[in-house]
This record gives structure tokens, C-alpha cells and sequence, in this order.
């Protein structure tokens, strides 16, 4: 039987919002550190099927939250294609060569990288009850095309606005050759046991409006249609974060299932404006839910209030941070489930 937040993404109101959270799977949790010390960085954790499948069911585990999310990283996809990756300690992601130096020709796949991740997905969908739904993901074309462009992550993406101002055809090609990767990889996922996929479009906000229709809708469309056609009973969520007065048109044209809602964007301005019935995913500040006090349970209220009349999946307006006490989150959790 499928749980509450499949259910959710497929347009059914649940009398009691479904909740996960954006990197639930991480840092913040001291049994995630604890492994981490023995396993070593992040690529070894995500590569380790049995780490990385212990690693999603963590939270699940302390906060029976309604969804696992796969732990993995949205650079997989270009590590797959052949760019040279790496985590340092303190510093985030390291991508060599970058498409400022070579061609994407340059690089020699490596498909094989998917298997332990699709591994991953099947025996994490083996340890969680049916009622709790596997998500899987991958990183939008735009946002996955910033870090290959700039080597790692940017201020404002300066060097692939600039590439896409400069050389259109380019960027065109890089952002269909990451879309076409990506499908594969979704598929991979779904068939291995995801529910439900997300694309995390974390660079969304940067772009102006016109380049936003380019580098955002039409990538995120093409991804989305092709998993529809193959896989017609799998939800998308689209995440673009940072559009603004942009997303009504996200929601609309790039046919996602459900849409997830940063934390600057006004909950009742996004039920007001954004297609009627669809489901919709958020938007809990993550520093209040650091910070925790009374404003946390209250502006929780805010938001389930905004959206009592659709689909709404509680969640964060991006990722929690690693310095988030346990006990804030479940304060959240008691504030959102009553």
C-alpha cells in the first residue's frame, strides 16, 4: 500500500501532512558521523551500497519521517560522464578538468558509477516499511552544468552565465548531454525501487528571466517527459530553488507532479499562484529549525495553514544544517504531526 506522501504527490490531501526533509541523511545526526569516521568522505559513504543504504534509513529510524531520500550527491551524474571528482574536507566539491579547460568529449564515461547507487536504492527499499516512500534524485542540467563549468561551487555561477551569454550552443549542448545522462539515471533508480524522483535545481535563482525559460523549464521539461513516458506512474517534484515569481510558470510548463517551495517564497502567495490541486513541497526556513524557540512551532503553523486546502508535503526550504540540534527536529515533528 502506498504511504501518505506518495499518496500526497499523486494529488490525495492527507488529514495530516506528510513530512521529510531535505538532507534528513547526514550530518546533523551523530550515527551519520559516526560512520563517516570510519568510512572516510563522502564518495566512499555514497559508494558503499551498504553504508549508503544504512546512511538513507538513518532518520528513518529516529524520526519515522514519511520518505526516505537516497543518500547520494547530484555530482554523480558528472562523475558517471567522466569528470574527475572529489570532496575536501571543509572546502565541498572539486570537479577536474573543468568545461572552461576541455570538452565534454574529453571526458571517458564511466556508467559503472550508477551500479552501487541503484544497489543503494534497492536494499534501502528493502529496509523500510511499504508505507514509508523511497525518493530518489538527480541535479537539474543548469545547477549540474555550474559545477562542471566552474570546477566547484560559485558565488553567483558567473562562469556558466557567462559561457551561456557568451556561447549558447555550448551550453546548449552541455545541458542536453547532462539532461540525457540524467533520464538514464532516474530510470535506473525508479527501476531499482524509487517511488518518486526529485531534481534539484539548487542554482535555479540565479538566472535572469529569459535564461531561466532556457537553462531551467526546457531542461527540467525534457527530463520530466521522459520519465513520464517511461515510467507514467512516477512522481516528479521540481525544486528550483531561488525562482521566485518564476516558479507559476516552472509549475506550469515543465509538466512536474508536485513542486517543492524554498523558504523566501510566501506560502500563501505560492497556493494563490500556482496551479490548483497541485501538490506542493515545503518551505521551513532550516536556520529556524537550527535556531528552534517559539517562532519554530509557530511559523510551522503558518505554512500548514497556507496550503490546508491542497497536497502539501512539509518540508524545508532547503537542506538541514549540520549543526542542527536533534531536539529541534523533534520539536518540527511535533508541531507538523500534532
Amino acid at each position: 500500500m502506498p504511504g501518505p506522501l506518495l499518496d500526497t504527490l499523486k494529488g490525495v490531501k492527507q488529514p495530516v501532512a506528510p513530512i521529510w526533509l531535505m538532507r534528513q541523511a547526514g550530518r546533523y545526526l551523530p550515527e551519520y558521523r559516526e560512520l563517516r569516521a570510519v568510512m572516510g568522505g563522502v564518495l566512499e559513504l555514497v559508494y558503499d551500497r551498504e553504508s549508503a543504504a544504512d546512511i538513507t534509513v538513518q532518520p528513518i529510524r529516529r524520526f519515522a519521517f514519511d520518505g526516505a531520500i537516497l543518500f547520494s550527491d547530484i555530482l554523480i551524474v558528472p562523475h558517471a560522464m567522466g569528470q574527475g571528482l572529489e570532496f575536501l574536507a571543509g572546502e565541498g566539491p572539486k570537479m577536474s578538468p573543468t568545461l572552461r579547460e576541455v570538452e565534454l568529449d574529453d571526458f571517458t564515461p564511466a556508467y559503472e558509477r550508477f551500479e552501487p547507487i541503484y544497489e543503494t536504492v534497492r536494499q534501502t527499499r528493502a529496509m523500510i516499511a511499504d508505507s514509508v516512500t523511497m525518493l530518489g534524485f538527480a541535479g537539474s542540467p543548469w545547477t549540474v552544468a555550474t559545477y562542471m563549468i566552474a570546477g566547484e561551487g560559485s558565488k553567483d555561477q558567473g562562469p556558466a552565465r557567462l559561457m551561456a551569454y557568451r556561447d549558447p550552443a555550448r551550453m546548449q549542448a552541455i545541458c542536453d548531454a547532462i539532461a540525457e545522462v540524467s533520464i538514464t539515471y532516474l530510470r535506473g533508480q525508479i527501476d531499482a525501487g524509487a517511488e518518486a524522483v526529485q531534481l534539484f535545481d539548487s542554482w535555479a535563482g540565479s538566472l535572469a528571466p529569459d535564461e531561466f525559460e532556457r537553462w531551467v523549464i526546457a531542461p527540467n521539461a525534457k527530463i520530466t517527459a521522459a520519465i513520464k513516458q517511461s515510467h507514467p506512474d512516477t512522481p516528479v517534484i521540481g525544486f528550483p530553488k531561488g525562482s521566485g515569481a518564476k516558479l507559476p510558470a516552472y509549475a506550469r510548463e515543465t509538466g512536474v507532479d508536485a513542486v517543492g517551495l524554498d523558504e523566501t517564497l510566501d506560502p500563501h502567495w505560492a497556493h494563490a499562484s500556482l496551479p490548483e490541486g497541485m501538490p506542493v513541497q515545503g518551505n521551513l526556513d532550516p536556520l529556524l529549525v537550527e535556531a528552534g524557540g517559539p517562532a519554530l512551532p509557530a511559523r510551522c503553523k503558518t505554512i500548514l495553514e497556507a496550503f490546508e486546502d491542497r497536497p502539501h508535503i512539509f518540508n524545508l526550504g532547503h537542506g538541514i544544517g549540520q549543526f542542527t540540534p536533534i531536539s529541534h527536529v523533534e520539536e518540527l515533528l511535533e508541531a507538523v504531526r500534532g
